[in-house]
């Protein structure tokens, strides 16, 4: 009796999290929109197929894609309140739903790794994630989380093949994502990883924390709105830091896993409307 009553409390406390969860997935092709726990392909490049681009994830304050295409970049969608959309709204609400209330997306990759996105580094220059043998999406929602993955088949890499996995997870009741990357290999690699900025944007740099703030040049939003990205880093993981001029670039010490934790807000949102605001709630946590 005693055992039953054990597996029947832990049940409901899985049942209380899971009501409670306030994080999602997406993944799915345009061709049925049917949602998947996993996707694949041997060209490694689904990105004018593959709904928002490649896989999804979001807690109620942002979401974050990974491109499924050999940028790999990470990027953003911004919201106005705290709530899931992604499985309403498919990253793309319209004009009209925007100025409603519903998120949007100010972010502007370009040919930057975005917020938090992984490429490598061969000592000399960035290597992006391609070509490839195979590149496979994955999702998967959690109890209190929900990740997505990348992975990344036979990246040339200094002489040798390896796969790269890259890992986003969000939790419910935290705005802050973790990023974390692994090197599938025998021999240790260097990452590379950072933020992207813009012409115009403020700049926030302390040791284990970058952060931008201004607008980006999107031009699939129905508005002009600032927003902020920021990563946050263990500086004793890296060895040098670099400006290229449109992204603050982080290259780390050669090993096979790193993790970071990236954050992002919106003009949008009344308690981190501006830098300060946002400087201000990064520090604390």
């Amino acid at each position: 009796m005693k055992r039953i009553t054990i597996v029947l409390f832990a049940a409901l406390l899985i049942i209380l999290a899971q009501a409670q969860n306030k994080t999602d997935v997406s993944l799915f092709m345009h061709s049925d929109s049917l949602q998947q726990a996993e996707i694949s392909a041997e060209s490694g490049d689904l990105y004018k197929t593959i709904g928002h681009h490649g896989p999804a994830v979001e807690n109620e304050w942002m979401a974050l894609r990974i491109y499924f295409s050999e940028k790999a970049a990470i990027d953003v969608y911004s919201k106005a309140r705290p709530q899931l959309e992604l499985q309403a709204k498919k990253w793309y609400p319209t004009a009209e739903e925007q100025k409603e209330g519903w998120g949007a997306d100010y972010y502007k990759v370009g040919e930057t790794v975005g917020l938090g996105g992984v490429r490598l580094w061969d000592g000399e220059k960035v290597i992006k994630l391609n070509p490839v043998s195979n590149r496979t999406a994955r999702v998967v929602k959690e109890p209190t989380c929900s990740y997505m993955e990348m992975l990344s088949e036979d990246v040339s890499y200094m002489g040798r093949k390896i796969d790269v996995l890259v890992r986003v997870t969000v939790y419910s009741g935290e705005r802050n994502a973790k990023v974390e990357a692994f090197a599938l290999t025998d021999d240790p690699v260097q990452f590379v990883t950072g933020v992207n900025y813009h012409k115009g944007e403020e700049i926030y740099k302390k040791e284990g924390l970058i952060a931008a703030w201004g607008v980006h040049p999107e031009d699939v939003a129905a508005e002009i709105v600032e927003l902020g990205a920021a990563i946050m880093y263990d500086p004793a993981d890296f060895v040098k830091t670099l400006d290229d001029g449109t992204q603050f670039l982080l290259i780390s010490k050669p090993g096979k896993q790193l993790k970071t934790w990236v954050s992002s807000a919106c003009a949008r949102e009344p308690e981190v409307n501006t830098l300060k605001k946002f400087i201000s709630f990064l520090e604390k946590e």
